[in-house]
Formats: structure tokens, C-alpha cells, sequence
């Protein structure tokens, strides 16, 4: 049940970020799609949704990474 809700978890942001990809190439291909009134506002959406999700993903990996002391000297908790 707990690998089901981590998928889960993890899959929300996955979509997000898939979906700002999507907004970004729609924009370089000048397609407009229908909640967005200009293509640059596409654009920024799209960038904010990749980072978003990109984020909270790269933080699950690292804090995961953390806990079980598979990370670089570097990137260690003080």
C-alpha cells in the first residue's frame, strides 16, 4: 500500500512537468491552446509546471537518496 502511494505521489508532479513540456513545444510550434490568450503566457506556464515538477521530483530522489546515505559527501545534511 505504501509503494502505491508513493507512486501515486510521485506521479502527480511527473504529469506536471510532462504537461509544462507539452505548453513549451505547442508554443515553439505557435499552436495556441484554448485556456491561454497569448502564446508567451503558454510559454511561461509551461516553464512554471516543468520546474515545479522537475523540482519536487529531483527533492523526492534527494531526500530519499539522504535518508539511505547514498548521496555524495557534498550534498550530506550538516
Amino acid at each position: 500500500m505504501a509503494r502505491l502511494a508513493a507512486f501515486i505521489v510521485m506521479l502527480i508532479p511527473g504529469l506536471m512537468a510532462a504537461g509544462g513540456i507539452k505548453f513549451m513545444r505547442d508554443t515553439l510550434f505557435s499552436k495556441l491552446i484554448s485556456p491561454f490568450p497569448f502564446l508567451w503566457l503558454q510559454f511561461v506556464v509551461g516553464v512554471i509546471f516543468f520546474v515545479i515538477g522537475f523540482g519536487f521530483f529531483a527533492g523526492f530522489l534527494l531526500h530519499r537518496d539522504r535518508k539511505n546515505g547514498k548521496v555524495a559527501p557534498r550534498f550530506q545534511k550538516k
